[in-house]
């Protein structure tokens, strides 16, 4: 096979001496949650395996656990015995039927352990848990340290190529690295070469139990991003002793999980950290991987041929598409399927103790469950609506040998994915569309835009009805809901009418935010960097410790009030990893949330409720009416009566915010039992 020469950094063999890894790709850490399934090491397995068959250099698991306290959960997993050994090796003998290699994450939590046994260098509980920490004594630590030893020795074992000591993210280790949460007297403590020996000591001891010819990535945190974080010096000085110490390879770590600054949602800027590697690149002479927001060939290239790594990490692009290295090698960069930066189905359903996935590959983590066997029984399929529900599920189907129509009203495909990609930091979605017209066009398709079916049309001449028609908007039918000043969210986003200086955004759900995220910024920051820094308080000179600085907020372009009837906090719906940086991004924007609200009547002066028993008159030019949706699913009795078999998918089945996620894997699903 021919390389694709494009890319002469991103495909270039990487030779550590002992060993050499075939490109410069990292998949990165990810936990799943199949490692404490019942029969999660087969299904983590067949994930693993996919990855490799697709090309990555190299792969890190996520992290496990060196000893009991070190658990993330009170269930989490380890490696500490020697019966551990052989469920990792069918992860290990999986990846190693390929051309790639595969390291174990050694994850000791601290004080972010969710369980009453966490312990930590001091006394000092974490703000995302519920538990206070034990501070650890000097056997403690120095058993510890033995832990990961063993470990790693277990790991080597089970056949794995290397450990990554996970040093950053506010963990145990980046605990003792930093004031902040190291407030010690003793050997551990105090001075900054005091608070570096424990991950110096690991290192050293994690070598001494491997052996040379052993991979030891070590995750260094270069931005913590928090108040008392580490100084660039220290960063530095760190990175240099874990160089001595017998690190092969040094990763980057950006922010704590307590930081209030987005590291790596989809408003974060494409490779918006990179640059700190680079910086600390010239002071290293082992190599250093890059991260976060890395998730095009393109972009990773440019990245490697500025000198801002020698290696990228990319996590979820890699739930996102197991092939994304293959398909850059072979020139078919177009047919990626690019991660949108969601956080939907992977961080949030891990933070809420769920399964990882993927919105927009839903057989992330279900290969051995989710699949797809060419037909035996072509179908003729009519899908109406070419929404995420009906693009997946045409793909899935067709692919599988059905003969497909996709019908759409609408002059193109994506459905509301066309209006959410207009949303600042959302551009992203854009690619989803690109991605899924290449697939339905690849796999044979028979697309039909601007066409308006009826029952008579799909009563007759197919097998099989896929009803994907998606929502219409929820109206509100207070006093003067029909004036002039009021809108649905599809005239801002789809007609986009005329909006004026202050607006009243009824409606606090996912689009209700989206809507106001879309009047109060006047440009998106996603794309432009050094903007977005400056509204986040990142510090690109690094002359504070943290690399935090006072942000420096953009003007909002209108004033806005955000209503909901609900008494609970404004937003509280809304993605357990994400919905903090919508809340801040409208604060910011001086954008007034208000629960509680009844709404009263629209009049020419304005809108007016009622909060607490008392009226207020908001004095806006326009109302936007963000209040929910309903399913659109007009034919289905009507095909049923008739005798179609007709299935509903997607927001014409529920309409709930708008939920791509399910749209999506409810498409896929469907098809894989057609």
């Amino acid at each position: 096979m021919t390389v694709n020469s494009k890319y002469p950094n991103l495909l270039k063999p990487l030779d550590l001496g002992f060993t050499t890894i075939r490109n410069r790709v990292l998949m990165g850490s990810m936990h799943t949650g199949l490692e404490e399934e019942k029969n999660g090491f087969d299904k983590l397995a067949a994930f693993y395996e996919e990855r490799a068959k697709g090309g990555v250099g190299i792969i890190v698991t996520g992290g496990i656990s060196p000893n009991l306290r070190g658990r993330l959960a009170p269930h989490g997993s380890q490696m500490s015995h020697f019966w551990h050994v052989n469920k990792h090796k069918k992860i290990t003998e999986a990846v190693h039927k390929y051309d790639s290699k595969i390291c174990l994450q050694l994850l000791h939590a601290g004080r972010y352990g969710y369980h009453p046994f966490s312990v930590a260098p001091s006394k000092i509980k974490a703000p995302i848990s519920p538990f206070s920490p034990s501070a650890m004594s000097d056997r403690s630590i120095r058993g510890t340290i033995n832990d990961y030893a063993k470990s790693s020795k277990l790991a080597k074992k089970a056949g794995y190529d290397g450990v990554e000591i996970m040093g950053s993210e506010g963990y145990l280790i980046n605990q003792f690295i930093c004031s902040r949460t190291n407030k010690r007297e003793d050997q551990w403590g105090g001075s900054f070469e005091n608070r570096m020996r424990f991950p110096v000591e690991i290192v050293k001891a994690v070598r001494e139990a491997a052996g040379e010819d052993f991979i030891i990535i070590y995750r260094l945190s270069m931005l913590d991003l928090v108040e008392d974080g580490s100084t660039y010096e220290e960063v530095v000085a760190l990175g240099k002793e874990i160089e001595k110490a017998g690190a092969t390879l040094i990763n980057t770590g950006i922010g704590w999980h307590e930081a209030r600054v987005p590291t790596i949602a989809t408003s974060v800027p494409r490779g918006a950290f990179t640059w700190v590697t680079g910086k600390l690149k010239k002071e290293l002479t082992i190599p250093l991987i890059t991260t976060n927001r890395i998730n095009d060939p393109e972009f990773a290239e440019e990245v490697l041929a500025r000198g801002d790594g020698d290696m990228v990490s990319m996590a979820r692009p890699f739930l996102a598409d197991p092939y994304f290295v293959t398909k850059t090698e072979e020139g078919k960069e177009e047919s990626i399927n690019t991660c949108i930066a969601c956080n939907q189905a992977c961080l949030d359903h891990v933070f809420q103790g769920k399964r990882a996935s993927c919105l927009v590959n839903p057989q992330a983590c279900y290969e051995t469950e989710l699949k797809f066997y060419p037909t035996q029984a072509k179908k003729k399929i009519a899908v109406v609506g070419a929404g995420p529900a009906g693009m997946a599920f045409s793909s899935y189907a067709a692919e599988k040998g059905h003969e497909v129509h996709l019908f759409d009203k609408n002059q193109e495909i994506g459905g509301q994915f066309n209006y959410a990609k207009q949303i600042p930091g959302k551009e992203e979605f854009y690619h989803t569309i690109r991605y899924f017209a290449d697939r339905l066009n690849k796999a044979g398709v028979h697309i039909h835009l601007g066409e308006v079916k009826t029952v008579d049309d799909l009563a007759s001449g197919y097998d099989e009805v896929i009803l994907a028609t998606g929502i219409q908007p929820r109206d509100i039918t207070i006093p003067g809901h029909d004036h002039e000043k009021v809108y649905g969210y599809l005239d801002v986003l789809r007609d986009h009418k005329p909006v004026g200086e202050r607006v009243a955004v009824i409606g606090a759900g996912g689009i209700g935010f989206d809507v106001s995220e879309y009047l109060t910024e006047s440009e998106s920051l996603t794309l432009q960097p050094e903007k977005w820094m400056a509204e986040w308080g990142i510090d690109p000179s690094y002359e504070n410790p943290g690399a935090i600085k006072r942000p420096e907020h953009q003007p909002a372009s209108r004033q806005v009030y955000l209503l909901q009837r609900k008494q609970t906090k404004v937003g509280a719906g809304l993605g357990k990893t994400t919905g903090w940086i919508h809340r801040s991004t409208l604060k910011n924007k001086r954008v007034e949330m208000l629960a509680g609200c009844t709404y009263k009547e629209v009049n020419d002066q304005g809108l007016i409720i009622e909060i607490d028993g008392q009226e207020k008159l908001l004095e806006v030019d326009h109302v936007i009416v963000c209040a929910g949706q309903e399913p659109l699913r007009d034919m289905y009795q009507e095909l049923a009566d008739k005798g179609v078999s007709v299935h509903i998918i997607g927001g014409a089945d529920v309409a709930s915010e708008l939920d791509a996620k399910r749209a999506i894997r409810q498409g896929a699903e469907l098809a894989s039992e057609i």
